[in-house]
């Protein structure tokens, strides 16, 4: 419970564990950025790790000085499709294997969740994915157990990377220090996370009433 109150701590309080991190361990902070969005897509058991968020108050420090835009920016795109495609193979090689032996790990209802994202919009979900959490971690999973082509893939991937990166870094840097914005992060962040919780929560309520 202990853990779960910090890791609560740490998503509503981003900008001042982010910007302590930053001045503990310098450069290092860009290999912690790098392994997080890393992880967040692509492991399909770290969906839960705050990518919007932390992605529009790391381009808040860069407006700050404390980090640099330039440098961020292309190492999170990186970050973000290296993750992309380790989760399309690990779902391709192993995928429905990892489903029968993790014993609830992974659950069953995200999968099928992202498999109807898929049916709907295709292979544009890679893209779309990318601005939507837990569905972002799930997709390249099931493309990966899906067979969709790598080539197609790749390219939708590194379009959502550079959109996905590219939006929210730019927007922290160029919005972030606004002092409305500024004084009132933690609500910004709060905003972030809900918004970008809405998409799931209407298709939940959705599904809710096709089954009634």
């Amino acid at each position: 419970m202990d853990l779960i109150y910090a890791f609560i701590d740490i998503v509503l309080h981003l900008d001042t564990h982010l910007l302590a991190f930053t001045q503990q361990y310098g450069m290092w902070v860009y290999a912690i950025l790098f392994l997080i969005i890393y992880c967040e897509t692509g492991l399909v058991v770290t969906p839960f790790l705050p990518g919007d968020s932390l992605l529009f108050v790391a381009g808040a420090l860069c407006g700050m000085g404390a980090l640099q835009l330039e440098l961020l920016a292309p190492l999170l795109m990186l970050a973000a499709f290296s993750g992309d495609n380790t989760n399309y193979w690990i779902g391709r090689l192993v995928g429905l294997r990892l489903l029968n032996r993790t014993n609830g790990l992974i659950k069953r209802e995200h999968i099928d969740k992202t498999h109807a994202f898929y049916e709907k919009h295709g292979g544009k979900t890679i893209l779309l994915a990318r601005f939507l959490p837990i569905i972002r971690t799930f997709a390249p999973f099931v493309a990966g157990i899906g067979l969709m082509r790598y080539r197609l893939f790749m390219m939708f991937s590194a379009l959502g990377s550079l959109a996905w990166i590219g939006s929210l870094t730019v927007a922290g840097y160029l919005f972030g220090n606004i002092p409305v914005i500024k004084n009132n992060l933690t609500l910004m962040i709060l905003g972030i996370i809900v918004i970008s919780l809405l998409p799931a929560l209407g298709e939940f309520i959705r599904h809710r009433k096709q089954a009634v």
